[in-house]
């Protein structure tokens, strides 16, 4: 059976491994399973030492069956009593039954699609189990818990890391692979940090660091692996932003002259926000500076970052450069360039929209007149990065929802001028410490007020029963001539691949057939090719369907200001950042909108959650309590940041730990600018940045 006897090869083995040998080296590694770690990321023996658990199982204290209490995961030591039992139940589905005993009861036992263990679990072996109890006080159970003989501490006994999984892939896989690499290469582990840090900062040597977050001598031994890992992560990162820094304030330009902004105001047909106006001040200052702007304009849904992005493109044409806005999707791009056009055009800015529809004459025209200098502000998709797209002179490079593009396609467009300014806009409302980590080298300007008049949009956390309500609610709405969205969760990962198209397909047909047969029901998901996506929204913003039932494919999307219900089903599986970005889809317009978040689950974690956005409209609030309660992962789009992400520390609870990081960096840079006496330390960096560094403007 799986598990059944130990595999630690140690150093007996014929030849030693180092940290770049392929994982192919190891036992039980062959081509196939090396191609399943690759999905993980995983292809070498130094990238398997730094795959980090996730969780912990503590699986130390062994309890009789008597203590075991239903619903609690508890370890058991239990002889078998009586032969075990198969039965085929249907095809592709085996149970094995077996009772095991101890002194103080009777624990029945059942295993799916284990039939090995009939022949494996003997009668009168003790073997320890580990998995949920069930049943009564009186009759207790497990079903498929995790079995091994006593004493051989794999899977219980101890401290059991958890690992993020892939399909093809197990835990017991994964941690003896591990344990062999750790075995082979585990002393070569890398000695990254000054001693001199390390004494004043307390920590461990990354040696024993690696070995005790994968395998917990106790829990002192992993809280100080973690501190030691977490610290080396965050001050990596205070390092590498350094670079980064450096690298921006030794790049000059031109500085832009000054330009009279009284006629772009005046052509504004309302007042800006006080933030506005000091996110211009902020952004015009760095044009005319003599150093490239690379600044972050930040602020909640519906605040006002395209006028920022306006006044920019406004100043950079009165002085003669040609400005970009890229967008994600090209019914945002158009969206843009209908906002944008009839405000600059009359000032005299010339405006032009480049997508991939664009037809071929137009394109041609088009990219003349942008070569030439005819066109001041080029407003588009990825199309703006095709090799046949060139500029006169580019001064200001705009991207929006910029969490949205890679870190390539950014610099791409960059490239297309000589160290032009860049402007990039996130309504995605990030914490002041993760703002620290993913922006230490931009500079940010926030906005933090909404435009006056903007109407908070009223939020309820309800159950599956209200739906019947929620039903007629929305069919009052849109007899109002109002519409709505319907959010289905995304498929997570592990589940079966398409889940998230058939369930939006289903309950978008549900809808129409069953409760709405007389409005029009649209479906969209992000498995539909772009161009489908593309008509369903555009049809949505022209009001030609009533509800679009969607995948989380809208969070980022076209402003529809009729839109004014999100209904979001099974809710607690988004995050309140994530759910906060979906309600911003409605209250768009003048109308009172409503955002209505379903589930089902009873836990008061998840509850309280889901109450804090029925009590606020403060994305930044809720992000601070998002990071705190779930950690930086929703934050982190690591492949689209182009940064590293963060594999143990966690910035809702390591703020201090990041302060420490900082200040050793900052130290440590005073005295080595060019890191020649770490060596190991400046490649570390260099590699964790490398990708970052060649899109520095």
């Amino acid at each position: 059976m799986e598990g059944a006897a130990p595999f630690f090869p140690g150093r007996e083995a014929a030849r030693m491994e180092t940290l770049t040998s392929p994982v192919t080296v190891l036992r039980g590694v062959g081509p196939q399973k090396a191609k399943v770690l690759e999905r993980l990321d995983i292809r070498t023996l130094g990238d398997l030492l730094r795959f980090y658990p996730r969780a912990y199982d503590d699986r130390r204290e062994t309890r009789k069956i008597s203590e075991l209490i239903p619903g609690e995961s508890a370890c058991v030591a239990a002889m078998i009593a009586s032969a075990p039992t198969l039965a085929h139940i249907r095809k592709g589905m085996d149970l094995v039954k077996v009772r095991a005993v101890d002194e103080t009861g009777v624990l029945d036992l059942t295993f799916f699609n284990q039939s090995w263990l009939k022949n494996s679990l003997q009668v009168g072996q003790t073997y320890l189990f580990y998995g949920k109890a069930e049943g009564s006080l009186l009759r207790k159970s497990m079903a498929s818990p995790i079995v091994e003989k006593e004493g051989l501490g794999e899977r219980t006994g101890r401290i059991v890391p958890i690992y993020p999984l892939t399909a093809g892939l197990s835990q017991l896989f994964l941690s003896r692979t591990i344990r062999q690499a750790l075995d082979e290469c585990g002393d070569a582990v890398p000695e990254l940090l000054p001693a001199a840090i390390r004494r004043e900062n307390a920590l461990c040597s990354a040696a024993y660091a690696v070995e005790n977050i994968h395998f917990p001598e106790g829990d002192e031994a992993l809280s100080l692996a973690r501190r030691r890992l977490a610290f080396e992560e965050l001050f990596l990162f205070a390092l590498g932003l350094a670079g980064l820094r450096s690298r921006r304030s030794a790049v000059t330009v031109p500085p832009m002259a000054a330009v009279d902004m009284a006629p772009f105001y005046a052509a504004l047909p309302f007042s800006l926000t006080g933030a506005q106006r000091r996110s211009i001040d902020e952004a015009l200052r760095d044009m005319r500076s003599g150093l490239p702007m690379n600044r972050l304009c930040q602020g909640d849904v519906g605040s006002g970052k395209t006028m920022v992005a306006a006044a920019c493109v406004y100043f950079a044409a009165r002085n003669g450069r040609q400005a970009a806005l890229m967008a994600p999707t090209e019914i945002l791009a158009r969206q843009h360039y209908e906002t944008l056009a009839p405000l600059l055009e009359p000032l005299g800015v010339r405006c032009a929209l480049l997508t991939g529809s664009t037809g071929v004459k137009a394109k041609r025209e088009t990219n003349a007149a942008l070569a030439a200098g005819d066109i001041d502000l080029a407003i588009g998709t990825h199309a703006l990065l095709t090799g046949t797209v060139t500029f006169r002179d580019l001064g200001l490079v705009v991207t929006d929802e910029q969490h949205r593009f890679g870190v390539a396609q950014r610099a791409a467009l960059a490239e297309k001028g000589l160290h032009p300014h860049t402007l990039v806009m996130s309504a995605t409302p990030i914490p002041r410490t993760l703002a620290l980590i993913l922006y230490g080298d931009l500079d940010v300007s926030l906005i933090d007020e909404l435009p006056p008049g903007r109407q908070p949009i009223e939020t309820f956390a309800v159950p599956g029963s209200y739906r019947p309500r929620i039903y007629a609610f929305l069919r009052k709405l849109i007899a109002q001539g109002r519409q709505a969205y319907i959010v289905c969760p995304m498929v997570e990962s592990g589940e079966e691949e398409g889940d998230d198209t058939k369930a939006v397909k289903e309950y978008a047909q549900q809808l129409q057939k069953e409760v709405f047969p007389d409005l029009r029901v649209a479906f969209v998901h992000g498995k539909m090719r772009p161009k489908e996506k593309e008509a369903v929204m555009a049809a949505f913003s022209a009001g030609e369907t009533d509800i679009l039932v969607s995948t989380t494919v809208i969070e980022v999307g076209v402003d529809v200001p009729n839109a004014a219900v999100m209904v979001v089903e099974n809710a607690e599986r988004f995050g309140l950042s994530q759910l906060h970005q979906l309600r911003g889809r409605v209250g768009r317009g003048k109308h009172q909108s409503y955002c209505v978040l379903l589930s089902d689950n009873r836990n008061e974690e998840t509850r309280q959650r889901l109450k804090i956005l029925t009590q606020t409209n403060d994305g930044f609030r809720l992000a601070e309590e998002d990071l705190r309660l779930r950690g930086p992962g929703d934050f982190f789009g690591v492949r689209q940041h182009g940064l590293p992400g963060l594999r143990v520390a966690d910035l809702g609870c390591d703020a201090q730990l990041l302060q420490s990081a900082q200040r050793a960096a900052e130290a440590l840079l005073r005295e080595d600018p060019e890191l020649a006496r770490s060596p190991a330390l400046r490649d570390r960096v260099a590699e964790l940045f490398a990708r970052n560094a060649e899109t520095m403007n």
